[in-house]
């Protein structure tokens, strides 16, 4: 016989009913929806799993966590998002405001300066990616003016374009 879960009575069961609907994502939900059935109808994880729609590791984690550390367990911040963070936006903001007034001036800020100065800010080594990633966040992008060959005829430029489109006539974009 497997091993029947069961959830601490840290809230009542319509207090739990209540967290259900005032549930703001759908992960949330199921997390109660797995409190509750532990409260009111305990049971085997693999039943409670197979009623709420979840894993059976998902049931085992859940009343883990809510019967170790009550209801503030179950309102985590959820998948994604900046967590490991070195700076937030608003500092990387005014880290970037710096090199933009240089941009401003004509002056050209290299990655690498960019790096050492976010290192000094951080007060640690980081990977260039970080600033690649830091600068791409910001839409920094750079932007050079393409270079004319020296060596162009412009009379043979001119002449290719009048070239036929070899019964592409009707072909637009």
């Amino acid at each position: 016989m497997s091993r029947i879960s069961i959830a601490a009575p840290h809230l009542s069961v319509e207090a739990v009913k209540e967290k259900i609907k005032l549930a703001g994502s759908y992960w949330e939900r199921q997390k109660w929806l797995v409190i509750y059935n532990a409260l009111v109808d305990p049971r085997n994880a693999t039943e409670i799993a197979r009623h709420t729609g979840v894993s059976v590791g998902t049931v085992h984690k859940v009343i883990s966590q809510y019967n170790r550390k009550g209801t503030t367990s179950l309102s985590t911040p959820g998948k994604g998002g900046r967590r490991n963070q070195y700076l937030t936006l608003e500092q990387e903001k005014e880290f970037l405001a710096s090199f933009k007034i240089k941009a401003i001036k004509g002056e050209i800020a290299t990655t690498a300066e960019i790096k050492l100065a976010y290192e000094q800010l951080v007060g640690q080594t980081v990977h260039k990616t970080t600033i690649y990633r830091l600068l791409k966040r910001h839409e920094w992008q750079k932007i050079v003016l393409r270079q004319s060959c020296s060596q162009v005829n412009l009379q043979e430029q001119e002449d290719f374009k009048k070239l036929p489109t070899r019964g592409r006539k009707d072909f637009r974009y």
